[in-house]
């Protein structure tokens, strides 16, 4: 009889070679990991072997945690009940996956105390824990900073400081804090970072704070991890959330994180999904901390199908069986796509990173090619009718592959009874008709979204059904198109295309909105004042495009009307026109 011990025992002796103790060693063996991943491989017998500052350069999802975790533990003097290693993370979530991650590594180690240290939970418990002996503190930089100032925390002593997921604790702004925490500890200890990017605020804390660090990178800097694919969707700008419908509908075993750039979109996003009937929840900072527990809680046990998220609540995220990560915008910082894609691809599964784009969004895709290192290849949307044979089969298989149970064996004469009149092809029909009409009837008058190549020519963006305003703010008062763009999005709670073809001149300006925000636009802008200013918003008839960042020359003498008149001979919309509101403002002088 053959027996697998001794591929077993050669597998082992991957993780033996690397110097690791027998207690750890074990405590690998329960947790049933066959070999090393790569970056353990480089980082642990470099940080067993001599003391050393590192800067490890690793995707998320390549087993960091045990990276720097093994050769934490390993060098702890258990005899010891100081402070004796330090790892700071950028959010609650990781900090506690670390903390978990690491008690399971030293299960075997008698006496080794870690604790997690972070906001929204006790600090009076936390203190207690600190209290009783911490070898190991796991911490958030705005929470270790308050402890260490209050004197509950003393890191004078520690050996080791680990910096995990660095370019995330410097995207959400810890420079600073993490400057004031490394300055009470001592001089001479190690110092470990751990990086899926390689930015310049990133190289900023390796020169400050480490002293000739050996650098190890896995695959190349900033590249995504090659078990994710990448692919992109250009529609046009109204069209991303049935954009991401079709997505989900095409993929019925989907088990996805979706990003928002926003937490009001976030939100948006998972309301409409709930109100269709998918299984969602958001993931944002204007949850409390119960909620955002509760939430990643129900995702892990899959009791949530879709996630939507934004950057920030997302970090920290460890759930190895995502199969998608649907980008329902680009962020703003290009570089964190790498991030967002190794939610999906983990523990050497394949996974798929989709983009939905607008038509100027392309040449985004371009720069994330070039920091990633991979190519997205552009998809088309699936057809309604692919999707109905895709959930049909999809059911098929399920009711194929069920196990049956044989507490319905007594009920069978009875539903034998009710098809007797039904031959074998009707019951099918029938069966399947229940779950194929529902997508069926939707996708017949779902609503028709144009897709594009990235090939094209293209002058502009595809904005559709639009209404065109005249808005009598301008240069004079301080903006530009850009400018002007955002503070227009920001009072209208629009997104990043809901206002275009930004026109601004001298005094006045004209941009463009979806026509059934018109209502919107009136409401918002009736009583609006700027700086002690009413501002006046009325429909035109002005079709000129502008937003292009090009400098608005002096304002034209004619518009679209009688000159003598003092305006536009515009088209009335509702109470007021265009030019009603020049002869207003002509008579206030």
């Amino acid at each position: 009889m053959r027996t697998f011990a001794p591929i077993f025992k050669l597998l082992m002796n991957t993780f033996e070679s690397l110097g690791l103790s027998p207690e750890i060693l074990r405590a690998i063996e329960d947790l049933g990991f066959e070999s090393p991943s790569e970056v353990q491989e480089k980082t642990i017998p470099i940080l067993l072997e001599e003391p050393t500052d590192m800067v490890a350069l690793a995707q998320t999802g390549t087993g960091k945690t045990a990276a720097f975790g093994f050769p934490l533990i390993q060098n702890i003097n258990l005899n010891s009940k100081k402070t004796q290693g330090l790892i700071l993370s950028p959010t609650r979530e990781l900090c506690m996956q670390i903390t978990n991650e690491l008690k399971q590594y030293a299960k075997y180690y008698q006496n080794l105390n870690t604790v997690a240290v972070y906001g929204g939970a006790s600090i009076t418990d936390q203190a207690k824990q600190i209290k009783r002996g911490a070898q190991i503190i796991v911490a958030t930089p705005g929470r270790m900073k308050d402890m260490i100032k209050r004197n509950i925390i003393d890191i004078s002593n520690i050996d080791i400081c680990i910096l995990d997921e660095a370019d995330e604790m410097l995207n959400m702004g810890f420079f600073e804090d993490i400057k004031e925490i490394l300055s009470h500890s001592p001089a001479e200890k190690h110092t470990w970072l751990f990086s899926a990017t390689m930015p310049k605020e990133v190289s900023v804390i390796a020169k400050k704070f480490m002293k000739q660090p050996k650098e190890i990178t896995v695959g190349q800097k900033n590249v995504s991890t090659k078990t994710v694919s990448h692919e992109y969707f250009i529609v046009g700008g109204r069209d991303r959330y049935n954009a991401v419908k079709r997505v989900v509908d095409a993929n019925p075993d989907i088990y996805a994180v979706i990003f928002c750039r926003t937490k009001r979109d976030t939100q948006k996003v998972a309301e409409k999904l709930i109100e269709d009937g998918y299984s969602a929840s958001a993931l944002h900072g204007d949850l409390s901390q119960a909620q955002r527990d509760m939430v990643m809680n129900s995702f892990r046990k899959k009791q949530i199908q879709m996630l939507v998220a934004t950057d920030v609540a997302a970090r920290g995220i460890d759930v190895d069986d995502i199969t998608h990560v649907i980008n329902y915008q680009l962020p703003d910082e290009i570089e964190t796509y790498t991030h967002r894609s190794g939610r999906t691809g983990r523990a050497g599964k394949e996974g798929k990173s989709l983009v939905i784009v607008t038509k100027s969004e392309v040449r985004k895709i371009r720069q994330v090619e070039k920091i990633i290192g991979q190519k997205f290849t552009q998809e088309e949307l699936p057809s309604g009718d692919e999707i109905c044979k895709r959930q049909l089969f999809h059911l098929a298989d399920e009711i194929k592959s069920t196990e049956i149970n044989h507490e319905i064996d007594a009920f069978i004469p009875d539903l034998e009874a009710q098809f007797e009149n039904l031959s074998k092809e009707d019951i099918i029909k029938k069966f399947f008709s229940v779950e194929f009409t529902r997508f069926h009837n939707y996708y017949k008058n779902a609503p028709k979204i144009t897709q594009h190549s990235a090939d094209s020519s293209f002058s502009g963006r595809d904005y559709g059904d639009e209404t065109r305003f005249f808005i009598n703010i301008g240069e004079k008062d301080g903006f530009n198109w850009m400018s002007l763009k955002d503070f227009l999005k920001e009072q209208l709670n629009l997104d990043r295309d809901g206002v275009a073809k930004v026109d601004v001149k001298n005094t006045f300006s004209f941009f463009n909105v979806p026509t059934e925000q018109v209502e919107k636009v009136q409401q918002t802008f009736e009583t609006f004042q700027l700086q002690g200013r009413h501002v006046n918003v009325e429909i035109t008839n002005d079709q000129k495009s502008g937003g292009g960042g090009r400098k608005s020359r002096k304002p034209r003498k004619k518009f679209d009307g009688d000159k003598s008149k003092g305006g536009f001979k515009g088209k009335r919309s509702g109470k007021s026109s265009v030019k009603s509101s020049f002869e207003r403002r002509r008579n206030k002088r």
